[in-house]
């Protein structure tokens, strides 16, 4: 192993999956917004909790908190147009339909989702934690729609390379290769 040294607590290597948040505007119209401060934890049974931090004041947190659910659609890597398309623009400002995409409803929570995605978590909040300017949702996944291609034997045989998510640390990166299952190695 080479050395290591130490440097102060600025960097992130935080890597994560990211996400466009798909929220209800007032209005009803759609809002996505890319997040990338999304995990997961266990929920109550044998169910999953989304963990989403969002930071400052943007229109998708103003519409979580009003209406306590949403919707995220895994960015795969032929999404990142409209990835920065959607993070380019604020939702305060309008519409945002300068970039073609299908939007369709939700098959359990009323949240537009994004038909390009392969996979779609709809939400709905449990619990909030505010943590300065960033609040955490803490939320019960509703209904996973995942690419029809897939074909998972149990919870954790999902195929990565198929969903070519983009992966972000500062940066975006993609996925190579599947390299094997807990204890291939041994």
């Amino acid at each position: 192993m080479g050395k290591r040294r130490s440097v102060p607590p600025v960097y992130s290597m935080c890597v994560q999956p990211a996400f466009l948040i798909g929220t209800n505007n007032e209005d009803g119209t759609a809002n996505f917004a890319p997040i990338t401060w999304v995990s997961v934890t266990q929920g109550e049974g044998d169910g999953y909790m989304l963990v989403i931090s969002m930071f400052g004041t943007k229109k998708t947190k103003q519409n979580v908190q009003r209406t306590g659910i949403f919707s995220a659609n895994l960015v795969s890597v032929d999404m990142l147009p409209l990835m920065d398309y959607f993070g380019s623009r604020h939702g305060s400002d309008g519409v945002k339909d300068g970039v073609p995409c299908e939007v369709s409803r939700g098959e359990v929570l009323d949240v537009p989702v994004l038909a390009q995605s392969r996979w779609v978590y709809e939400c709905q909040v449990a619990e909030a934690v505010e943590t300065g300017a960033s609040t955490t949702f803490f939320c019960p996944i509703r209904n996973i729609q995942m690419d029809e291609r897939l074909s998972c034997r149990d919870p954790f045989d999902v195929d990565l390379t198929l969903l070519d998510p983009v992966i972000y640390s500062g940066k975006y990166h993609s996925l190579g290769k599947l390299l094997g299952d807990i204890g291939d190695f041994l």
